[in-house]
């Protein structure tokens, strides 16, 4: 059986002009072919900033405590007014709060973090298994050593406000002080080591998951049919072949004049002939517009989808 990324290597030169079409943000790949081993990387051993990604080994968390027996999908969970976050790709729980404290099922909050990726409901999770030290631990259990979270969403937040040590914002605070605040807080969060993966490691995660090594199959497959139901934002989505499908976990973050910190997307796309490829993708620093930065990542499904269709032939 020929390896696709070892020997064809066009998807190794399509990222590579990828990469250096992302400058002067830094875009890092891996690909990992299931079927072949075969692998593709650029940039990939560095840490890049998670954002929302991390909600999928917060996921995962949540559904190996359900495992074992210690949490279940319908035990209810109290979210306080306190404790809304904004922030989500469709209207979010806290679009929809109602008076000071409302109560949601595990399997609410689930689908709500990972097909919704609401902040509210991520940070929820977190609290329920024990915080984030806990889902560090669960993917250091599964060899997975370059993924780390060390902080919710709303510790996130405090990073990008400037507020991240208990600095409070003066109620009469000038619009100098709060772009110097707010800038210093961005330049913080470009540097922080916290909440970050490697392409390697996101990769290891999803095939992890994807060969049933983290989960029970049960579980394995209610945090697949999440991440399928993921249908925005569309970044690799956008460039799928017809017939493929990808379960998938994006990430951004806020942008600030004129640079984004962190537009991710890592996902698993398999064809209808069972070929699996697992894709994980991370720029930060980007100065692109959105539609520059959606344009890398349709064609780094479009890269991928083509290799694996030589593969196919060639098998």
């Amino acid at each position: 059986m020929a390896s696709s990324f070892d020997t064809a290597k066009p998807l190794a030169q399509a990222l590579k002009d990828l990469a250096s079409r992302a400058r002067p943000g830094l875009l890092g790949v891996t690909v990992l072919d299931l079927d072949t081993g075969a692998r593709a990387r650029i940039n990939a051993a560095r840490a890049y900033p998670m954002m929302s990604v991390f909600k999928a080994p917060v996921a995962a968390t949540v559904l190996a405590q359900i495992d074992d027996g210690r949490l279940s999908l319908a035990q209810a969970v109290t979210i306080t007014r306190a404790d809304v976050v904004g922030g989500s790709a469709v209207p979010s729980i806290g679009a929809h709060f109602r008076g000071d404290r409302m109560t949601f099922t595990v399997n609410e909050l689930l689908t709500a973090a990972i097909s919704e990726s609401d902040n509210t409901a991520a940070d929820a999770l977190v609290r329920l298994v024990g915080g984030p030290k806990v889902v560090t631990a669960f993917v250091r259990a599964h060899g997975i050593g370059g993924m780390r979270v060390d902080m919710d969403e709303a510790g996130v937040d405090r990073v990008f406000d400037g507020t991240a040590h208990g600095e409070q914002i003066p109620a009469d605070e000038t619009a100098q002080q709060s772009l110097a605040r707010l800038r210093r807080g961005y330049r913080d969060y470009l540097s922080d080591p916290r909440n970050r993966s490697t392409p390697d490691a996101a990769a290891e995660f999803l095939q992890q998951l994807w060969k049933g090594q983290l989960l029970s199959a049960t579980s394995t497959r209610q945090l697949l049919e999440l991440m399928y139901k993921q249908a925005i934002p569309r970044r690799l989505r956008a460039g799928l072949p017809e017939g493929v499908r990808l379960a998938d976990k994006c990430g951004t973050s806020v942008s600030f004049e004129g640079k984004t910190a962190a537009y991710n997307d890592i996902g698993i796309m398999s064809w209808p002939n069972g070929h699996t490829v697992v894709v994980a993708a991370f720029l930060t620093g980007s100065r692109a517009d959105k539609a520059a930065r959606d344009a890398i990542y349709a064609d780094i499904a479009k890269a991928v989808s083509s290799d694996a269709s030589e593969t196919t032939v060639r098998q």
